[in-house]
């Protein structure tokens, strides 16, 4: 796919070249739930929408995104259905949301990573990941707060500890006691507590301290199969999601006090020095969707 990412296609001057990348496209089954136009209409809908603020359209994006694009998490494991959304599909949102600043020398660029990149990086694989691992069952609420923080997506979602869902959901809580208190610098405490609870996790096993009976699998194939006849993603309120089953809350409430005390005890990253360590000063203030290969 690198041979298709010039730097006009990552600033948004170009589209990258659809005939050759479609040709190199495999057509999947079950043509209603792979269409295209819906997410388009959410990718026109989200820069439209927050055209001043690139950001927070994470945290509306994502749960839409997840609600129209109904798949199992084997199915969203193949990085062809991403390509082929940030390739064909729209490119021209991958550069709009994640373009890096303007210089003299010309307008900001999306890294290739986001066009082709791992889950937690590519433009699409991760809001629909953060919407995964952060929805409570059919609630998608949890994920509007995962999003506020673009620390959770960028750190929090590698730790393999977080597909358990009582330790996700935990994490949030914390996060949202934070936000609740005004407290400050949180993005470092997000990075604090996530490298504490994953460090903690190589020896304490969090589906002992806190069950978790999985999701239902029958009914997240009945949500799955229900996409012919869903209706689009509403805009102005959350979507539903699987009725597979919320998290139990003995299960969240178990973690809590563990991951309070993990974050009380680790060091805050020292801004001035990029080193965790001691806090620094505050400031004042189509169709089918189809899936070119990696190789294409």
């Amino acid at each position: 796919m690198a041979k298709y990412l010039s730097r006009a296609v990552q600033t948004g001057q170009e589209r990258p070249p659809q005939v050759a990348l479609r040709k190199a496209s495999e057509a999947l089954r079950d043509q209603h739930r792979w269409r295209t136009e819906p997410v388009r209409v959410l990718v026109e809908e989200a820069m439209r929408r927050f055209r001043d603020e690139r950001t927070s359209a994470d945290g509306w994006f994502a749960p839409r995104l997840h609600s129209t694009l109904r798949m199992t998490r084997a199915e969203a494991a193949d990085s062809r259905v991403w390509n082929f959304l940030a390739m064909v599909v729209a490119p021209d949102y991958v550069a709009w949301r994640h373009h890096g600043s303007d210089t003299e020398a010309g307008p900001g660029v999306a890294t290739a990573s986001r066009f082709c990149g791992a889950h937690y990086t590519q433009a699409f694989s991760r809001l629909w990941w953060a919407a995964e691992l952060f929805r409570d069952g059919a609630d998608y609420r949890p994920v509007e707060t995962a999003c506020r923080w673009q620390d959770v997506l960028q750190t929090t979602m590698r730790l393999d500890v977080i597909d358990h869902r009582p330790t996700a959901q935990a994490i949030l809580s914390i996060l949202e006691r934070r936000i609740e208190a005004g407290g400050s610098r949180l993005a470092d405490h997000v990075n604090a507590l996530s490298a504490a609870v994953n460090a903690a996790g190589s020896t304490l096993v969090y589906e002992v301290l806190a069950p978790d009976r999985g999701p239902d699998t029958d009914a997240l194939q009945d949500w799955i199969d229900e996409a012919e006849d869903a209706a689009a993603a509403p805009w102005d309120r959350l979507p539903e999601g699987p009725q597979d089953g919320a998290v139990r809350g003995p299960a969240v409430e178990a973690l809590v006090p563990l991951f309070e005390r993990l974050l009380a005890e680790a060091p805050l990253r020292d801004r001035s020095t990029g080193k965790a360590g001691v806090p620094a000063p505050r400031s004042a203030d189509g169709v089918m969707l189809t899936k070119p290969s990696d190789q294409a």
